[in-house]
């Protein structure tokens, strides 16, 4: 052997040692770690958790004091002007009490420094209302949030048992197609020994044909599957994937649909917001009624009033208290009193509506979940009884005791009964991660995810 020719085997060896373009490693609980971090919804979701815990701080304002300092200048021969501009730079002499003067005086500079401090005494509750109000709608956002990630947990949970349920059809699609082959050989066989006619092989090939536009569809919805997942992850969508989490294994949930019932009621996003809706619509009704209440605050100015900027200057300082107390406003108080409480009865009228509502979906996600694992039972017994038919029916067919319908009939009843295995299988793991869902536990780390 020359040296060339060992020098070209050892590159075709080295070649068909190449690895596969590599595929991420990725299990349910991954993808939905993933699906979290990038989804802007959730993003935006925390963002407005993050805006909620600001206006607390703004809420809490109102009861601390108020700083504020003013610098102005000011240049008129405005004669009030002139003469109280005089008198803050304590610069107001007797000529300046000459008439001519005080009428007609010189044009005037004004360089005014005011430092105003202001504290609130009693507001009637008006800042801890405001304050409870903030921390309520910071509770309502933390609550947005958890509904959305619960939303985008539950549709990663779809998109990845979509998958593979996509793999396992075409799995199960491939296997067919290899038993029909085979048995469109054996029909072939007895046709040229003169057992079978032409129309036996004919009906196998057509059968054949089916199966392959089976196989065609299934290939075609894996691949869609696939991009809808690297879409759901903000990922490229012809990235590959091997996914881990298998579509058999299932963590059983509990048989008392009373106790999903239970977590739902202290749980469920719906329910703690309604709630929360209840007792912010409360707040905001004490908030409003406060209104009706004196404003007392105390009020500090330090001023300090200058004929150039750094000279000629003169200050005073001025400390007092101040009530305002709008007695009456065309009873836009009360109406706003009124609409309050109307508020609150609708808050509570939709908490009702919400505590029925997700009741119900616990019932139906239980109910789902039930009918699944009962329909895998069946499934599986239906499996293994079409098999045996088909076994039966080939034998039958080798024999010439039936023909190739019956034949073909079995083959059928197999693929059929094994999809319907499948899709049991697909809606147990998916009822499973709705249950979760409807009781408000639905999360990254929920076992409906294992």
């Amino acid at each position: 052997m020359t040296r060339r020719l060992q020098q070209c085997l050892l590159l075709t060896a080295m070649a068909g040692l190449a690895p596969l373009p590599a595929q991420d490693v990725l299990s349910l609980k991954q993808a939905v770690g993933i699906a979290l971090d990038s989804s802007p919804a959730i993003e935006a979701a925390r963002a407005g958790e993050r805006e909620a815990e600001a206006g607390i701080g703004v809420a809490k304002a109102g009861g601390l004091p108020s700083v504020a300092v003013r610098e102005s200048f000011t240049r008129s021969n405005n004669p009030v002007f002139a003469f109280g501009s005089l008198l803050n730079q304590r610069q107001f002499g007797s000529e300046n009490f000459a008439i001519e003067r005080l009428n007609n005086p010189d044009a005037l500079n004004l360089f005014q420094s005011v430092v105003r401090v202001e504290q609130v005494l009693f507001d009637a509750n008006r800042t801890k209302n405001a304050v409870r109000g903030a921390r309520l709608r910071r509770e309502l956002s933390a609550e947005e949030r958890r509904a959305d990630e619960a939303t985008a947990i539950l549709a990663v949970v779809r998109t990845y048992f979509g998958i593979a349920l996509a793999d396992e059809s075409v799995r199960v699609a491939e296997q067919t197609k290899k038993s029909i082959e085979a048995d469109l050989r054996r029909a072939e066989s007895l046709f040229e020994a003169g057992m079978a006619t032409k129309a036996d092989t004919l009906s196998m090939k057509v059968h054949l044909a089916a199966i392959d536009e089976e196989l065609i569809r299934a290939r075609a919805q894996a691949d869609v599957a696939r991009a809808v997942l690297n879409d759901a992850l903000g990922l490229d969508l012809d990235r590959p994937h091997a996914l881990t989490t298998p579509l058999e294994s299932v963590t059983p949930a509990a048989d008392f649909r009373e106790s999903y019932v239970r977590l739902a009621v202290e749980q469920h996003p719906d329910l703690r917001r309604a709630a929360l809706g209840t007792e912010l619509s409360a707040a905001e009704t004490r908030a409003v009624s406060s209104a009706l209440w004196p404003r007392v605050t105390a009020q500090g100015v330090l001023e300090a009033g200058r004929g150039r900027f750094a000279s000629r200057a003169g200050g005073n300082w001025l400390a007092g208290v101040a009530l305002d107390w709008q007695i009456w406003k065309g009873n836009e108080n009360r109406a706003r009193i009124s609409a309050a409480r109307h508020a609150e009865d609708r808050a509570l009228a939709s908490r009702r509506r919400a505590e029925s509502a997700v009741n119900l979906r616990v019932r139906q996600a239980h109910a789902d979940w039930n009918a699944a694992r009962e329909r895998i039972a069946v499934g599986e017994a239906a499996v293994e009884e079409a098999e045996e038919s088909y076994r039966i029916q080939r034998n039958r067919y080798e024999n010439g005791l039936v023909n190739v319908t019956e034949l073909i009939r079995g083959q059928t009843a197999v693929l059929a009964t094994q999809f319907r295995r499948l899709a049991a299988l697909y809606d147990l793991r998916v009822a499973r991660a709705v249950l979760d869902e409807a009781a408000g536990i639905l999360t990254a780390d929920s076992e409906a995810l294992q």
